[in-house]
C-alpha cells in the first residue's frame, strides 16, 4: 500500500519541519476509508427505507380502495331515490332500500300549533295588566296570568312553565306581538288557546298543529312530521307540499355513478403501486452515460410482490359467468401492467346487470374479496413483507451505525497518539539545523566544507 503522504530526506534536514496537522489529517483521511463505506451502507438503506415506506403508503390505499369495493354497505350498495315531482315530495336512501318503484300521494303537511296577539300599539315594555288566558295542549289546561308584565316579561314566563310551546315577541309595522309556537309539529303537540279574559293581547289562533297525510303505494300514512321514515324500508320522503290526488313517482335504483367511481378508484391505487413497483427494476443511465439501478433493484419482495399483483388482476373470479374477468367489464391491462378503464363499457354492465357487476367484486371468491384478504396480509404492521424488510434494514443500520460509533472512537484516540507522535517529530525536525551546527564545532568538522570535497 503506498502511503497518503510522502516527506522527501533533504525536506526532513532542511530545518523546516513538517505540517502536523495536514500530516495527521491525512493519516485520518486514509484510516476512515473503512468508516466511509459504512456510511455509504448506510445512505443505500435509508433510500431503500423510502421507497419501501412509500410502497406501503400505496399498498394501504389500494386496500382501502378495495375495502370499499368489498364492503357490503359501501359504494357498490349505495342507492338514489329520483322523485316525477320534486315540489311535492323528494326522497333519499341508506343501503337497506330495495330497488323499485313507488307512488306517493301527498295529501295534507305536517304543520306546527301556534297562537298569536293581534292588539297594535303595543311594544316589547308595555305593561299588560291583570287578566289570564288559557293553553289546553294533549287534554291538560293550564292558565297563563298577565300580572302586570311587560309583553316580554310575559314571553318569559310562559317559557318558564315547560308547556310544550315557545313564546316570544315580534315587532311589526303596527306594534309588538306576543307568539307563541308549540314545540314540536304534529297534532301530538298541538295546543288551543283562549284568551277570552286578556283582552289586552288580543289572542287568536293561527296554525292549528296537524299531522301528515300521505298515501304510498295506496296505503296511507300519517307523520307528525314532513319527514317520513320508516313507512319504505331504507327510504325517507321528504315532503314539500300538499297535492291531493296528484300521483308521484318515487324510483329507487342502484347509485351507479359511485359505482364506477369506486371501481376507477380502485385502479387508479393500484396502478400507483404498480408503477412505483415496476421502477424500481428499470435500468437506466446518468448524464455519464452509466447504468443506474433503483434502491429495491436487488429486493426479492419487492419483485414478488410485483409479480403476485400482475397475475391476479387476468383471473377469473368465482362461477360469475356474465363478468368473469375485469376484461369483461372494460378493464384491460396496458403492456407496463397498470390497468385503463374503458367507462363506456364499465357503464353498460353496471346498467345492464348490476347484480352481476356486484358480484363480480363481492362473491364468495370476487375480486374485492380475494384481493382484500392478501393486502391485509400484505400491509401487517409486524408480519406484512415489507415490513419485515423494513425491520431488518432497520436492526442493519443500527449495527453499522455501532461499528462507525466505536470506529470513530478509535479514530479520535488514534489521531491524539499521532498528533502527539508527529508534533514531537517536528520538534526534533526543527532543531536538527541547531544540532548539526554543534556537532560541527564539537569534531572541528563544517558539514558544508566536507559537502563540498
Amino acid at each position: 500500500m503506498s502511503s497518503p503522504f510522502t516527506i522527501s530526506m533533504p525536506s526532513l534536514l532542511s530545518g523546516q519541519g513538517i505540517d502536523v496537522a495536514s500530516t495527521v489529517q491525512q493519516l485520518v483521511s486514509a484510516a476512515s476509508v473503512p468508516e466511509q463505506a459504512w456510511e455509504t451502507q448506510q445512505q443505500t438503506i435509508q433510500s431503500q427505507e423510502g421507497v419501501i415506506n412509500e410502497i406501503n403508503t400505496d399498498l394501504t390505499s389500494l386496500q382501502a380502495s378495495v375495502n370499499a369495493l368489498k364492503d357490503p354497505g359501501g359504494a357498490l350498495k349505495g342507492v338514489t331515490v329520483n322523485s316525477s315531482n320534486s315540489n311535492i315530495v323528494t326522497a333519499t336512501a341508506t343501503t337497506a332500500a330495495s330497488f323499485g318503484s313507488h307512488v306517493v300521494v301527498v295529501n295534507k303537511l305536517a304543520s306546527t300549533a301556534s297562537a298569536y296577539s293581534t292588539e297594535t300599539g303595543l311594544t316589547a315594555s308595555s305593561t299588560l295588566g291583570n287578566g289570564s288566558f288559557t293553553l289546553t295542549i294533549a287534554g291538560q289546561t293550564q292558565t297563563v296570568n298577565l300580572n302586570n308584565q311587560t309583553l316580554s316579561q310575559l314571553a318569559q314566563s310562559i317559557n318558564s312553565m315547560n308547556l310544550g310551546v315557545t313564546a316570544s315577541v315580534i315587532t311589526d309595522s303596527v306594534g309588538a306581538h306576543l307568539a307563541i309556537m308549540a314545540n314540536s309539529s304534529g297534532a301530538a303537540a298541538a295546543f288551543t288557546i283562549d284568551g277570552t279574559n286578556a283582552p289586552a293581547l288580543g289572542l287568536t289562533q293561527g296554525s292549528p298543529g296537524n299531522d301528515a297525510s300521505v298515501s304510498i303505494d295506496g296505503v296511507a300514512v300519517s307523520s307528525a312530521t314532513n319527514t317520513v321514515s320508516g313507512a319504505l324500508p331504507g327510504v325517507t320522503l321528504q315532503l314539500q307540499g300538499a297535492s291531493p290526488g296528484q300521483e308521484v313517482q318515487i324510483q329507487a335504483q342502484a347509485d351507479t355513478q359511485s359505482a364506477t367511481q369506486a371501481v376507477n378508484d380502485f385502479v387508479s391505487a393500484y396502478n400507483n403501486v404498480i408503477q412505483l413497483l415496476n421502477s424500481q427494476f428499470a435500468v437506466t443511465q446518468n448524464s455519464g452515460g452509466a447504468n443506474t439501478t433503483s434502491p429495491l433493484e436487488s429486493d426479492p419482495t419487492a419483485r414478488t410482490v410485483q409479480q403476485q399483483l400482475l397475475s391476479f388482476m387476468t383471473q377469473n373470479f368465482g362461477s360469475n359467468s356474465q363478468f368473469p374477468t375485469l376484461a369483461s367489464l372494460g378493464i384491460s391491462m396496458n403492456d407496463d401492467g397498470t390497468l385503463t378503464v374503458d367507462n363506456t363499457q364499465l357503464n353498460a354492465a353496471v346498467a345492464n346487470n348490476y347484480s352481476s357487476f356486484v358480484d363480480f367484486f363481492q362473491g364468495s371468491n370476487g375480486l374485492a374479496t380475494t384481493l382484500s384478504s392478501q393486502l391485509t396480509q400484505l400491509t401487517d404492521p409486524i408480519k406484512g413483507a415489507f415490513y419485515v424488510d423494513l425491520n431488518g434494514l432497520q436492526d442493519t443500520y443500527t449495527s453499522l451505525q455501532n461499528q462507525v460509533n466505536n470506529f470513530q472512537d478509535y479514530i479520535n484516540s488514534q489521531q491524539q497518539l499521532w498528533m502527539q507522535q508527529y508534533t514531537q517529530l517536528n520538534v526534533t525536525l526543527l532543531e536538527w539545523p541547531f544540532q548539526q551546527q554543534e556537532m560541527d564545532a564539537l569534531f572541528g568538522t563544517n558539514s558544508s566544507s566536507n559537502s563540498n570535497k
